[in-house]
């Protein structure tokens, strides 16, 4: 993984995912950027329980500031991007969007979310581990 590189994950919106007008709810985007973020973890070989497990790190969200452009509908493809920044010691920041699979060039959604480690079971923030700095090259 590359600080520089472009992580992509599908995703496919179920009905569960849409309100009374047939669109996507908007707090279901948030998961669907949750989801990615996961997805872009695991590509590189980590497994968020066994972070826990292992080294006593959660990442937490500390900021989320989404912009929602377009709706999205039921039984539309669409595609989560995820591209990370290191934004200090223990925070990482991520620029995401979502796009219908078709129609790459407009989005739906532009976020950028920051994420802190988190040692638990005290909740406090805590440096990244140095394996995972050198793992996803940040």
């Amino acid at each position: 993984m590359s600080r520089d590189a472009c992580f992509t994950w599908p995703i496919r919106v179920y009905y569960e995912d849409t309100d009374a007008g047939g669109v996507v709810y908007h707090a279901q985007y948030l998961k669907f950027l949750e989801r990615a973020r996961t997805e872009w973890l695991r590509a590189a070989g980590i497994e968020q329980d066994r972070l826990l497990e292992e080294h006593g790190v959660v990442f937490a969200v500390t900021r989320a500031d989404v912009r929602y452009r377009r709706a999205a509908r039921f039984n539309e493809a669409l595609t989560v991007t995820v591209v990370p920044e290191k934004t200090g010691r223990a925070r990482l920041a991520f620029t995401q969007t979502i796009v219908r699979t078709d129609r790459p060039d407009e989005p739906l959604i532009t976020a950028e979310v920051e994420v802190a480690c988190v040692e638990v079971p005290r909740f406090r923030a805590r440096p990244i581990p140095e394996f995972l700095v050198e793992t996803l090259k940040l």
